[in-house]
């Protein structure tokens, strides 16, 4: 899977309002791919997540309604992300900087012309977007690429599972915090934030196709899928994702060791899939992860 498109948790979450929505959907064939996860005094799940959908996809199966039922806690990336207000200071106070190039500026001279063209095509400029950070405005390109896919946050599957256990009384936590999300790319030297940006910028031109391909796997739980969209296209900058998916997948892992009891972790698709994703890092540990839709 193209790098910006495992990050649907930010983009979708807290930078693009609720789109169209798209016709109901039939039930998925098996489901959305779960495992169980065990070592220890832990038995919980492992849930991979699409963090905005159509209007009507159905993908809480039986089995994942029982999962949900028997777990004691919901464990999000973030648990923080609901907080948009909270989550849109923070990306105003670490996305934006003083006195910054205009955004062409920042990115190779043949790649001038596309990033104006994506930011037009966005509905956006230049003039907007050159007082963020290059990290920052390639999320807002990003997402600005997204107002087309007819999906809404609303729809996706946190607020689901976050409604579900609400009302069931049980506790909601995460593996980190959104300024750990957005401190993953803003720590990023200058360089590796404008190889993001011009990706981003080669990204959004194929952006609905390359949705449309990952909710069909996804409805259907084929993780073999997902993970082919790591090797089509264009290949993800190495520091970037180092930084952004490998260096935070180690990091939920440490989170992740010392549970105990019946968690339920949901966390975005693409990061159980790939180099050093979750999944086998928890493996390397001494879990044992075992596949149940």
């Amino acid at each position: 899977m193209r790098l910006m498109t495992r990050f649907f948790a930010f983009f979708a979450l807290t930078l693009v309002a609720a789109c169209s929505k798209a016709p109901e959907q039939p039930p998925a064939q098996g489901g959305p791919a779960l495992w169980q996860v065990q070592r220890g005094e832990l038995k919980g799940w492992l849930f991979g997540t699409i963090h905005v959908l159509p209007s009507g996809i159905a993908w809480d199966t039986p089995a994942i309604k029982d999962a949900m039922g028997q777990a004691d806690r919901l464990v999000l990336e973030a648990a923080d992300l609901q907080d948009e207000q909270k989550t849109l200071s923070l990306f105003e106070q670490m996305g934006r900087s003083p006195d910054l190039p205009p955004l062409e500026a920042r990115v190779p001279e043949t790649e001038k012309a596309p990033l104006l063209k994506a930011l037009s095509d966005g509905g956006t400029s230049s003039q907007l977007l050159s007082g963020y950070e290059s990290w920052a405005a390639a999320m807002l390109l990003s997402a600005a690429s997204q107002q087309g896919l007819g999906v809404s946050q609303d729809d996706g599957v946190e607020p689901v599972l976050i409604a579900a256990f609400k009302k069931a009384g049980k506790p909601i936590g995460g593996l980190e915090t959104v300024e750990r999300q957005f401190a993953a790319f803003d720590t990023l030297p200058e360089a590796a934030q404008s190889r993001l940006l011009v990706q981003t910028v080669h990204e959004a031109k194929g952006m609905k196709a390359l949705y449309d391909r990952i909710l069909k796997a996804w409805v259907k739980g084929d993780m073999d899928a997902i993970a082919k969209e790591d090797q089509n296209g264009e290949q993800p900058d190495r520091q970037v994702e180092d930084a952004v998916l490998v260096a935070r997948n180690r990091d939920w892992v440490k989170t992740i060791e010392p549970m105990r009891g019946r968690p339920f972790i949901a966390v975005g698709a693409g990061h159980l899939t790939g180099r050093e994703n979750l999944i086998d890092l928890l493996k390397a540990r001494g879990f044992t992860i075992t596949r149940v839709q």
